[in-house]
């Protein structure tokens, strides 16, 4: 493991004298690292009043938190803040406790929600649970969206929606007191992205039945999927939203968690009751964030280079058939690795040769689920450092695909 002594823009620097584009970054860093707007609002803050008492609020909470609700179609939220992306989702599931009279939540196997205890009690991945005994009750696992492998043996994206909200239904139908359900618009490990069907037969479901909808955007909100909330693209509002990560302008530590107005009603509770409540530098992290993403009309940018990526990666696909399956929403960006396009069986050696590769080139990305390559770059990546990481990625698969005996495919 290398050690990092500097960080700006899409940059990390090694104190080995190594440089990194770097597009993993825990998907904080949306505006880049060491944003000049975000440097400068936070110790402007710190130098004027760095915490607020949970009994008080400050200006620039408010404002932070008016912005967020700005964002939305509706603009009809209320909003409190956590100090990390699991506390958020806790809260959450809290609310719909509240306000719905039950306990039990639907959410999705493969999901991850944060790794706290009630994170990975809603979450699906066996790596955060493993060990830790039984897990919260209440938490019933459905089948998530994925139209590259699924039960169903079908690259049908509308039956496979079908077959999951379906799925869906019958845990409602069976179980019973049903308070709410929890996933990602788009899972940010492997970028799975359901057709706009499923989300409108689901929000109907949830109405159906007095069940909340959450979404967890910790890792894909403020414009990596090309619209500012990543749930915007298919034309619905949840209940309740769960930001994190680079809310705080890969700065500060900062979550949120946007409610539905009439859901502001535990006024007899402390639901958040957290130190850091009305954020001071939290706040003004967010107001910063959220200025440079608009001036620099970061949004826009995120489309254009999506659609270069997009042509990048269709070549890259009709090249090498150890590429099983490309998916892109915005900048976000999965490459899945397959030892045979037929049985889709992963190659998740071919995957690990192409991290260590790439980093030694000079480029760092994630890789999730063994086999897929998950490249989530900021925003403000530039063409050239785009067209740089497919230059480098495109060699590194020239020099490893041989030795998991792939080959190239021809033109």
């Amino acid at each position: 493991m290398d050690v990092i002594i500097d960080a700006e823009g899409c940059y990390l620097h090694s104190r080995s004298g190594k440089k990194y584009l770097d597009f993993h970054g825990n998907s904080v860093h949306q505006i880049g690292y060491k944003n000049p707007y975000v440097m400068e609002a936070v110790k402007k803050q710190l130098d004027n009043l760095p915490f607020i008492p949970r009994r008080f609020t400050a200006e620039i909470a408010v404002e932070a938190a008016a912005r967020l609700i700005e964002k939305t179609l509706s603009k009809d939220y209320r909003v409190l803040f956590t100090p990390s992306g699991s506390a958020a989702v806790g809260l959450a599931l809290k609310i719909a406790r509240k306000v719905t009279g039950r306990h039990k939540v639907i959410s999705m196997w493969e999901s991850f929600h944060g790794a706290g205890l009630e994170a990975i009690s809603a979450g699906g991945e066996y790596a955060f649970s493993k060990d830790m005994g039984p897990m919260m009750p209440g938490h019933i696992k459905a089948i998530p969206y994925n139209a590259y492998r699924n039960l169903m043996h079908s690259a049908s994206k509308e039956n496979v929606a079908r077959f999951c909200l379906d799925y869906i239904e019958y845990i409602i139908q069976n179980e019973g007191d049903i308070g709410a359900i929890l996933l990602e618009p788009i899972r940010a490990t492997d970028v799975h992205v359901p057709p706009a069907s499923y989300f409108q037969r689901l929000k109907r479901i949830c109405a159906a039945n007095g069940i909340l909808l959450i979404f967890d955007e910790i890792p894909t909100a403020l414009g990596r999927s090309g619209a500012f909330y990543a749930h915007q693209l298919f034309g619905i509002e949840p209940d309740i939203l769960v930001l994190g990560k680079g809310l705080g302008g890969g700065v500060i530590p900062q979550a949120a968690v946007l409610a539905r107005s009439p859901l502001d009603c535990a006024h007899d509770l402390s639901l958040g009751h957290y130190t850091h409540e009305k954020p001071a530098a939290g706040g003004a992290a967010i107001c910063a964030t959220l200025s440079y993403l608009e001036e620099l009309k970061l949004l826009q940018q995120c489309k254009k280079l999506s659609a270069y990526a997009s042509k990048r990666s269709a070549q890259l696909f009709k090249q090498y058939e150890c590429l099983g399956d490309i998916r892109i929403a915005g900048l976000l960006i999965c490459f899945e690795f397959v030892k045979n396009r037929q049985t889709k069986e992963k190659d998740e050696l071919l995957a690990e040769r192409l991290l260590y590769t790439c980093l030694k080139n000079g480029l760092s990305f994630k890789l999730s689920a063994g086999n897929c390559v998950l490249w989530h770059p900021p925003l403000i990546v530039t063409p050239e450092q785009l067209a740089f990481a497919f230059s480098v990625f495109e060699k590194a698969i020239q020099e490893c695909a041989g030795q998991s005996n792939h080959r190239a495919l021809p033109y």
